[in-house]
C-alpha cells in the first residue's frame, strides 16, 4: 500500500470509493440520496478547490495501482479538521484507515495545530469506533443537511 498526495486524475477514483463507502456505511438515507451527496460533496469543483487550498492535505491510499480510500483534512488556526476518512468496503479491516489517518494527522501538524477533530454522522458506529481507538473523545454534536433533511453529526476531538 502507497500513501500519497491526490492529485486531480484521482478525482474519478476517489468519487467511487466516497460512493461505495457511502452506500455501504450509511444505510438510513437512501440510494438517490447518497449519490446526489457524492456529485456535490466530490463534484469536479468541489475536489480541485480541496486539492489547491492552503493548510489542506488531501491523501489517497492506493494498493496494486488502484485507490482503495482517502483522507482530506485542513488546519485553520490551531485546530485540525478531518473532514473525510473512506476506506472501500472491500478493504477495510486491513489497516489503511489507521495508516490514512496517521499520514494525515504528522501532514496537519506542520502547521503548528493544537487540537484535531474529526465530524461523522451519528449513525456510523465504525466511525466512532474509529476515532475512539485513536483517543479521541465526543465533544459535541451538529446538524448536516443531506438530500433535504437534518442529519445529526457527532464531534470528536483530539487534543494534542
Amino acid at each position: 500500500m502507497e500513501i500519497r498526495p491526490a492529485t486531480l486524475e484521482d478525482r474519478e477514483r476517489i468519487r467511487a470509493v466516497a460512493r461505495e463507502t457511502w452506500h455501504d456505511t450509511y444505510d438510513e438515507l437512501d440510494a438517490d440520496t447518497i449519490d446526489a451527496t457524492i456529485d456535490e460533496w466530490y463534484g469536479d469543483d468541489a475536489l480541485e478547490t480541496a486539492l489547491s487550498k492552503p493548510g489542506t492535505a488531501f491523501l489517497v491510499a492506493e494498493t496494486d495501482g488502484d485507490v482503495v480510500g482517502f483522507t482530506h483534512g485542513v488546519v485553520t488556526e490551531a485546530e485540525g479538521d478531518i473532514l473525510r476518512l473512506s476506506v472501500h468496503p472491500d478493504h477495510q479491516g486491513e489497516g489503511i484507515g489507521t495508516a490514512l489517518y496517521e499520514r494525515l494527522r504528522e501532514d496537519l501538524q506542520d502547521f503548528n495545530m493544537e487540537r484535531l477533530r474529526a465530524i461523522d454522522l451519528a449513525s456510523n458506529e465504525g466511525g466512532q469506533r474509529f476515532y475512539e481507538t485513536h483517543g479521541f473523545e465526543q465533544t459535541g454534536e451538529g446538524k448536516v443537511e443531506i438530500g433535504d433533511e437534518q442529519r445529526r453529526e457527532v464531534v470528536y476531538t483530539l487534543e494534542l
